[in-house]
């Protein structure tokens, strides 16, 4: 009944889509990079709970630990609609594992969530506003892929928007992954504009008076995630990170309904 009542919630035009998902890592060097790896494993233990598949489009390894940014495509009906309550900073709190001292540290992630830009969508991009550059992939990938400059970065001049993909076995597939992943930003910008059309237009009604922080993960020196936006929180902190964010997706599409 959860999961029947939460599909109602989900009458976005593009809910049903495929999403995909960036992580950055903040500042904080190590630590921050670790906290951007747990939550993209966070992420991946709820896709495989819903049987959604997951590609990793763009990975940049941290230097010592974690992960700087990372870019995957969920592929499932709805992961979209679902998805997108995670958009924004989590904030992390913990005892740092990469300080002998013991000491309590706090760390942020950004999570952004664009829906893919399926064909019936049109998204008119010219040619001439485009600059296309290669060069050679970092990173596992066999021998081929490191040894040739498979690896694709777009940049739209226009609106400055840069895409990378180099997970690809050739040039030409990293080319038009890295094309679907403008398509989005591009269809994201154009959304984001309406929305701020509307907030002007409804007012003070439509601020959010929270900031950018979106979540907060505290592991020390109590255990308990919450979400500021619908003030639903989870004690077992574990269950999250292992991919239990039902309660924040329903709690969100009902908030934002509201």
């Amino acid at each position: 009944m959860d999961e029947y009542d939460t599909k109602i919630l989900l009458s976005g035009d593009y809910d049903i889509n495929n999403a995909i998902v960036t992580i950055h890592s903040g500042a904080g060097g190590t630590e921050a990079c670790d906290w951007a790896d747990m939550l993209y494993r966070m992420y991946s233990r709820w896709c495989n709970d819903k049987k959604y598949k997951i590609e990793v489009l763009d990975r940049l390894d941290g230097d010592g630990a974690g992960i700087k940014a990372i870019t995957f495509l969920v592929k499932g009906e709805y992961s979209y609609g679902y998805l997108k309550s995670e958009k924004g900073v989590h904030r992390l709190v913990r005892i740092s594992p990469f300080d002998s001292n013991k000491r309590r540290h706090t760390s942020f992630a950004s999570v952004d969530i664009m829906p893919e830009v399926d064909d019936n969508i049109e998204i008119v991009i010219n040619s001439q506003d485009l600059r296309i550059d290669t060069y050679r992939a970092s990173g596992a990938g066999g021998q081929h892929v490191n040894m040739t400059d498979s690896a694709v970065r777009i940049t739209h001049l226009p609106t400055k928007t840069v895409v990378t993909c180099q997970n690809q076995r050739s040039q030409i597939q990293n080319r038009e992954t890295a094309m679907k992943i403008l398509k989005s930003k591009l269809f994201e910008m154009e959304m984001k504009k309406k929305e701020e059309e509307l907030k002007k237009m409804q007012g003070e009604m439509s601020e959010i008076g929270w900031g950018n922080q979106i979540r907060s993960y505290v592991f020390q020196p109590y255990t308990m995630v919450k979400d500021h936006r619908t003030n639903f929180e989870i004690g077992n902190v574990a269950s999250v990170m292992d991919g239990n964010i039902d309660g924040f997706i329903r709690a969100y599409l009902k908030w934002i309904k509201r």
